[in-house]
């Protein structure tokens, strides 16, 4: 199958999405699909063509400078379609570059399917911006409205839009390499690293430093966990637009800076609780990959969190809001880790039961049989058979 892949984010960006799209675009590859990447050039990228990527014009994203976001001419991408005989057009991130790409494709008649990864209506309260929060629903519905097919991560997710009037869509989660993210990758030299003796409780926090993800509520109850276990260390994985203020305020606290690959995987593995103090998540892909490292997982109940954690069995999750319940259950976690090797051990196991392979076949297979239930003109007889 061809497949006209588009987002507005991908590596050497690293977040959550960009990483997710990588593996997916990997994985369809690995496949034998033939994909045709469309996405924004980014700053220092050639600009001459490729022959499976189309690098569009782009801007920066005003409250992130670091990140982008397409643009193209509906002619511009007809012709993009055309050229590549496209069978189907996957848009992953809701900005213009998808919304160009599935309204030219609806117009071509070819097949469209679009990722839900982003609650980009919940961060307008983060930014002074709520009144806009019904405005960017109605855009990010138009999109979905134009899809055959849209997929979201989570049943909980499917109910909220759904309930929203959102159509045609179907759960497929999101996956973990629990090869790369798993206990095995624990290192005494990391913890040293960081001041902390074998028996030192080592609290973590992986993801952007930015106010929707509200970094600081893991810092306060680190605070509040040190004073049953003074010696509790904080560490801090990561980047973003708060990151100055984020130091500043919390000069005690260990910061990392970004880490990928085996560095992010020894600092999960090192650690013994994972604070995720986000609310603003459709999934939350550092949820598995701290269960796969084996961590004890404070969480609100939402997202990947509400879905995967048993609470007291492989995690602990807080009712939505409940900002000193998250404190105060990050601190009985620090106090009872001694006991807590079994919950540790439980989480791992669910955490494993999300494979990348197994979620990314499902919405592969999706993609195809729509394709082929379509019959659309561009159809090869591999797709069909």
């Amino acid at each position: 199958m061809r497949i006209a892949y588009v987002t507005e984010t991908y590596p050497p960006e690293v977040n959550g999405v960009s990483l997710s799209v990588a593996k997916t675009i990997a994985h369809l590859r690995e496949e034998g699909h033939v994909i045709d990447l469309i996405r924004p050039r980014q700053p220092g990228e050639p600009r001459h063509p490729q022959a499976n990527e189309w690098l569009t014009a782009g801007c920066a994203i005003p409250m992130y400078p670091e990140l982008r976001f397409g643009l193209a001419l509906p002619s511009a991408m007809r012709r993009r379609l055309d050229a590549g005989r496209a069978e189907l057009v996957h848009v992953a991130t809701p900005g213009p570059l998808g919304h160009v790409a599935a309204r030219t494709a609806r117009a071509m008649g070819l097949p469209v399917t679009v990722d839900f990864r982003t609650n980009f209506h919940r961060y307008s309260h983060y930014y002074g911006l709520g009144w806009s929060e019904s405005l960017i629903k109605r855009v990010m519905k138009s999109l979905h409205d134009i899809a055959d097919l849209s997929f979201v991560p989570t049943q909980s997710l499917h109910k909220d839009l759904s309930e929203e009037g959102f159509e045609r869509l179907e759960v497929v989660a999101r996956g973990v390499d629990a090869e790369r993210f798993s206990p095995k990758w624990r290192c005494d030299r990391q913890r040293s690293a960081w001041g902390a003796s074998p028996h030192t409780p080592v609290m973590l926090y992986v993801g952007r430093l930015a106010a929707e993800k509200q970094v600081d509520l893991a810092l306060q109850a680190w605070m509040r966990a040190r004073v049953v276990c003074p010696h509790a260390i904080m560490v801090v994985v990561g980047e973003g637009p708060r990151g100055r203020d984020v130091r500043r305020r919390w000069p005690n606290a260990i910061f990392t800076g970004m880490l990928s690959a085996d560095a992010l995987a020894r600092a999960y593995a090192s650690a013994d609780v994972f604070l995720f103090p986000s609310q603003s998540e459709t999934f939350g892909n550092v949820t598995l990959e701290a269960m796969a490292s084996g961590l004890c997982v404070v969480a609100f109940k939402e997202a990947a969190a509400e879905e995967l954690i048993r609470h007291g069995q492989n995690g602990f999750v807080v009712p939505s809001g409940d900002r000193e319940g998250f404190c105060a259950t990050a601190s009985h976690a620090v106090s009872h880790l001694a006991y807590l090797g079994r919950l540790r051990e439980q989480a791992r196991q669910r955490a494993c039961m999300n494979d990348w392979p197994s979620m990314l076949r499902m919405q592969s297979q999706r993609m195809v049989s729509l394709v082929a239930d379509r019959g659309d003109r561009h159809v090869s007889a591999a797709c069909v058979a």
